[in-house]
């Protein structure tokens, strides 16, 4: 599988952003898909997971309630709806995959990285 992401930009803080990550290949829904952030002089973190029929997601804290990670399968697609943006979420969001559900807040469990998307929240 390979992997696009888009829908990076510029926001004020409190408004919202949606990031879409497009994959390429025939067994989109084998893959566990997550998205990361890196922050300028920041080690990449982990921001979201989700399992590949939708049925589990996960969200690292500093986002629960704020940014929503889903997929269609059908569009080979998984997204990350980000509202209520703050400056500290300012960063290079990439999307990546894997196949087995564990460690799935693990980088480097991940086999599969799009090139990132920036996303920008001005204060």
């Amino acid at each position: 599988v390979q992997l696009q992401a888009s829908g990076g930009g510029l926001v004020q803080a409190g408004g919202s952003l949606r990031l879409s990550c497009a994959a390429s290949g025939r067994t989109f829904s084998d893959y566990v898909m997550g998205w990361f952030r890196q922050a300028p002089g920041k080690v990449r973190e982990f921001v979201a997971a989700i399992s590949g029929n939708g049925d589990y997601t996960w969200h690292t804290d500093s986002v629960k309630g704020r940014f929503t990670i889903s997929r269609d399968n059908g569009k080979n697609t998984v997204y990350l709806q980000m509202n209520s943006l703050r400056p500290e979420d300012a960063a290079v969001y990439y999307c990546a995959a894997k196949r087995p559900i564990r460690n799935y807040y693990r980088e480097d469990s991940y086999s599969v990285w799009g090139q990132g998307t920036l996303v920008t929240v001005s204060s």
